[in-house]
């Protein structure tokens, strides 16, 4: 630990305690996830359904893309409905409609507001109660709501089929026709979105709070926020405020600085080794990441059409070919890919240079590793495309082709694939690690550091296969986020700041001790919200207040950090002026610029905005989340896999000289297309969905009366012109790096 006790002790001190927190409420969501009942009844003894007919049904609601069609408690796309709150309003007014009819007899919107007011009164009574049984594993229901549960289950069986008299409303959602074509499949579908709906109204035993914590916002039924919610917002927000004051103190007296000016040595450091046979060969992985890239900025636009036309573009029926759970899917699966794929590239480039040269066979294990992820990309897509076309059997859907949940689409063979090649690389990685730690002398702290987050990205990503295809559906989301939130924006913000920072203290640009401390004390920032935050995507996933209330406490404290980036940029931006052939560099320190700003506006701003459990209840699933999800996942991961793949291209062919005018347009028309983006379509009209959901509910606010209304489609419309520029942008540094870079005259991929 040499000079760096204390901050490594306050590192482990961190992940002791975050990985502990985060591992005993694990054991809290398994306990207390929702119920799925052995059997639902009827009153009168009439079996509605069993557990294994909502499994069932879950398995083909996977199998129609899941998440990528609409979601479910708030997760997934944002068109079409909100399936758990769709089918509870619908099941509601059905049962309301029944009760005038019996008792009244005339129509529930008939009666005057007294009247209205007793028989609303009667069914919050009804629907909040708890009836399920723990000893015997069943839920009765009464006959009237059994009746309100076949009409609404009747209105989805056709919805999902190709039921005429429904096109228009499947048109609005962007369904294809015949989305599930099996009526039987259609039939079990409808058990698992009642049963979403059920544990959305029903109270958890000992509280007042049903067990997704009152969401979705559904005035008939009380669905407000609970006093907890409100409670831990306001302390969300203090402990924000307590944090930020907190680092700016420790930031003025604690940070230290190196008075040691810097003697910059004449050539760069990184060229004068000489290229390893096994950096040689990582452009094709380049060529694989503009590829990915092109491709999923270009079937995002298609995808962001859909909003607009339903099933056509311009005019074209593409929905029985490419609808669009699919086109999203691989929209979503590539943006993963590519920005994995450059990350991976950019370990692979500094393995030689940590170990003075390449180990044994290592271009061979290089040249292993971009074949066996090629098989994955490719037989993943095609997984999906089968799975959504229904020409795999059911049984082999969330195996070969599609598990329905967002961002872990792949088919499970393909997951397991993709972990066996984070394995390879980490062995890849390891075998220039371990020597250059063993050798001695030298302050190895920085290196400790990457190394540990090198194994982290390797392992965690394992964690995806901790759920099954019948997994309770809370039980998957807790290790689903493992994936998304902590793999993703803790352990590779972590191995970022760790890569960068060896990067520019090997190029003799910064002094290595202040590399390491910076790098640690950030680490340290980064996982005390980081790891605990990751419950603040579960507030409404049918997890306890407990759950709630760490993650409000600990994902305030993911935005702290975030203060001081603009920094950061400022330090890696004046690092041009250190030495003339840093001017080489140019391009890839403006990446780490932008992500530095996107980082403060994406992940911070935009983050914190619907971060708070009372924002968050209203939010959520709505585009409010698209525009974190946006300039979060391309404003910092994509800028950091483009400036590592720049980075690389410039090493690895040492000859280029970047096009100014044409990264230029590059850099800021990606950065300009996204804020259009975000501010002309998506922020507005989140915003807009915010007021429908507080005044009515979230099932308007995510419905077709709603958002099809004319100045809400003119605001999809208008999203146009930052696709464009956003596509211009991405265009041109596609042009830079592999016609200028990879494929120029005498280059080989």
């Amino acid at each position: 630990m040499g000079n760096y006790k204390v901050l490594w002790w306050a590192l482990i001190a961190v992940l002791t305690v975050t990985f502990g927190i985060l591992s005993v409420s694990g054991v809290e969501v398994y306990r207390k996830a929702p119920p799925i009942p052995a059997q639902v009844v009827t009153a009168s003894g009439q079996v509605l359904m069993t557990r294994d007919d909502i499994l069932d049904g879950q398995n083909a609601w996977q199998s129609t893309g899941g998440m990528q069609l609409g979601s479910i408690w708030g997760h997934g796309a944002y068109q079409a409905p909100d399936w758990s709150a769709d089918w509870l309003h619908r099941e509601l007014v059905a049962w309301l409609d029944l009760a005038a009819r019996d008792t009244l007899g005339k129509p529930f919107d008939a009666l005057d507001g007294e009247q209205k007011a007793a028989l609303t009164y009667r069914l919050k009574q009804e629907y909040r109660h708890n009836s399920y049984d723990t000893a015997s594993g069943v839920v009765t229901v009464s006959d009237r709501r059994a009746q309100a549960i076949a009409q609404t289950a009747s209105y989805y069986e056709r919805l999902y089929g190709s039921d005429p008299t429904l096109r228009p409303t499947r048109d609005n959602y962007a369904m294809k026709e015949g989305t599930l074509p099996d009526p039987a499949q259609r039939a079990k579908l409808t058990n698992f979105f009642f049963w979403t709906a059920w544990a959305a109204s029903t109270e958890r035993p000992g509280t007042v709070a049903t067990y997704t914590n009152n969401w979705p916002p559904e005035p008939l039924i009380g669905n407000y926020p609970t006093p907890e919610n409100i409670l831990w917002s306001l302390a969300c927000v203090v402990i924000l405020i307590a944090g930020v004051g907190a680092l700016i103190w420790g930031w003025a007296f604690l940070r230290r600085h190196d008075d040691t000016p810097l003697v910059a040595t004449a050539n760069d450091p990184l060229q004068v080794a000489g290229l390893t046979l096994s950096q040689k060969a990582l452009g094709k992985y380049l060529f694989v990441v503009l590829a990915l890239f092109i491709f999923q900025v270009f079937i995002g636009a298609f995808t962001a059409h859909y909003t607009i036309e339903g099933q056509s573009f311009y005019g074209i029926d593409v929905s029985q070919y490419f609808p669009y759970a699919l086109t999203r899917t691989w929209h979503v699966q590539s943006a993963v890919l590519w920005i994995a794929t450059a990350f991976l590239a950019a370990g692979l480039f500094l393995a030689p240079v940590i170990h003075g040269s390449d180990p044994k066979c290592q271009k061979l294990g290089v040249n292993i590793l971009f074949w066996a992820l090629i098989v994955v990309v490719a037989g993943s897509f095609i997984g999906n495309y089968l799975a959504l076309s229904h020409a795999l059997p059911t049984k082999l859907s969330f195996w070969l082709g599609h598990q329905g949940y967002e961002y872990l689409d792949l088919g499970r063979v393909w997951q397991i694939g993709l972990f066996v090649g984070l394995l390879l690389w980490l062995v890849l990685m390891l075998r220039g690690m371990v020597p250059a730690l063993r050798a001695k002398g030298g302050d190895k702290s920085l290196l400790a550091l990457l190394t540990i987050a090198t194994i982290a990205i390797g392992l965690f990503y394992g964690t995806g296969l901790f759920y099954g295809e019948r997994t309770n559906i809370t039980v998957m989301e807790y290790w689903r986020w493992w994936v998304v939130h902590l793999w993703v924006e803790g352990i590779f913000e972590v191995f970022a700041t760790s890569a960068i920072a060896f990067i520019f203290a090997t190029m003799g640009l910064v002094s290595r001790r202040v590399a390491t401390a910076a790098s640690l004390a950030s680490a340290s920032l980064f996982m005390v919200g980081g790891v605990p935050g990751t419950f603040h995507h579960m507030y409404f996933s049918g997890t306890t207040t407990p759950i709630t209330a760490v993650g409000a406490a600990f994902s305030a404290l993911e935005v702290v950090p975030l203060i001081v980036l603009g920094y950061e940029a400022f330090e890696h931006w004046s690092l041009r002026e250190r030495t003339p052939w840093m001017r080489a560099v140019k391009w890839p320190l403006m990446c780490f610029v932008a992500v530095a700003f996107w980082n403060m506006l994406g992940a911070g701003v935009f983050g914190f905005m619907i971060n708070t459990p009372v924002a968050l209840f209203y939010l959520q699933g709505l585009n409010t989340t698209a525009v974190h999800a946006h300039a979060a996942l391309f404003g910092v991961y994509g800028f950091l896999a483009l400036g590592f793949t720049l980075l690389v291209l410039r090493y690895i062919r040492p000859d280029i000289r970047f096009n100014d005018r044409l990264m230029a347009i590059g850099f800021w028309g990606l950065n300009a297309g996204l804020v259009l983006m975000i501010f002309t379509s998506l922020l507005p009209v989140g915003l807009f969905q915010f007021q429908a959901s507080v005044t009515t509910g979230m099932w308007y606010a995510r419905s077709d009366t709603f958002l099809q209304q004319g100045f809400l489609e003119t605001l999809r419309w208008v999203r146009t012109f930052g696709d464009v520029v956003f596509m211009v942008g991405a265009i041109a540094i596609a042009w830079q790096v592999v016609i200028l870079g990879l494929w120029r005259k005498g280059a080989r991929v």
